[in-house]
């Protein structure tokens, strides 16, 4: 081969090319499908665990930057740190719900029915749910959060707080605008040829959505909880340590937090499965007549 030259899409080196992304996201999705449920569910579990660390990981980088840090740089290195969860779930091998979204992709080309592709993100969505809401209370058991004298479960009150306390229609937009850059990173991610490239397709688009401040189903499923748990259980010294009662979080509740993801759920179906699958699929893998 000549230097310079592009190896076949089997067995080459550089990056796969658009049209070549669309054809293998497509057979992703198709082969999912074929994965029985409990294989599913226990990857699933472990994509909701990786992305809680991620989560973890950015608010303990966001602890005691208010006020220090400009806020665009503190939210750019929140927003790397959390990064580590994607990372985890591409790399390590995960089925994250939001990435997943582009099973359409598969759907519009007849290869799986639309009651196996719900089926799948199902199974998919309980499973990262068992996982994040797992290690939010892991993460709590452990005492991570009253590090640096409670800096970092004040970042988590009021992430759970705001995020709870989101209306509906700005909850929606929000969570479109996190999966079509979450999705974006998968799609460049299917493009990888080696785990360093992945990284990198990882890095930008989804440090951009934790900069912007959108919302992710997944991510949210560990910090709300989180939040409740610090709510409910913490000590009293806590609150005494961030300068603000128990009292001032009575809006941040379980019935909110389910509330919540309503939207963010819908918001990153549409994002993912529509405006970066549905086109995808219809630029390179729409049926053409001559």
């Amino acid at each position: 081969m000549k230097p310079g030259s592009r190896r076949s899409p089997g067995g080459g080196i550089d990056a796969l090319l658009p049209a070549e992304i669309a054809q293998k996201a497509e057979q992703i999705g198709a082969q999912k499908i074929r994965v029985d449920a409990m294989t599913l569910l226990t990857l699933s579990v472990l994509a909701g665990a990786f992305i809680a660390l991620g989560a973890m990981f950015a608010t303990t980088v966001l602890a005691g930057a208010h006020g220090v840090v400009p806020y665009g740089i503190s939210r750019l290195l929140a927003g790397i740190a959390f990064c580590l969860g994607l990372i985890l779930v591409i790399a390590g091998g995960a089925e994250l719900f939001t990435g997943n979204t582009l099973m359409v992709m598969a759907w519009a080309a007849g290869k799986v029915k639309l009651i196996e592709m719900l089926r799948a993100w199902t199974i998919i969505y309980v499973g990262n749910f068992l996982g994040a809401i797992g290690t939010a209370l892991l993460v709590y058991l452990s005492g991570q959060p009253f590090n640096a004298n409670g800096a970092v479960a004040a970042v988590a009150m009021k992430l759970a707080a705001e995020k709870a306390s989101l209306p509906f229609d700005q909850a929606f937009f929000l969570g479109i605008l996190c999966n079509v850059l979450v999705c974006l990173a998968v799609w460049l991610a299917i493009g990888a040829r080696t785990t360093s490239d992945k990284v990198l397709a990882v890095l930008f688009p989804v440090s951009a959505f934790v900069v912007a401040g959108f919302e992710h189903s997944v991510a949210n499923m560990y910090l709300i909880p989180l939040g409740l748990f610090l709510k409910t259980w913490a000590p009293t010294s806590l609150w005494t340590q961030i300068g603000s009662p128990a009292s001032d979080y009575a809006a941040l509740t379980w019935l909110a937090f389910f509330n919540s993801l309503i939207p963010v759920t819908l918001g990153n179906i549409v994002g993912g499965g529509v405006l970066v699958g549905g086109v995808y699929w219809f630029v390179y893998l729409r049926p053409r007549t001559n």
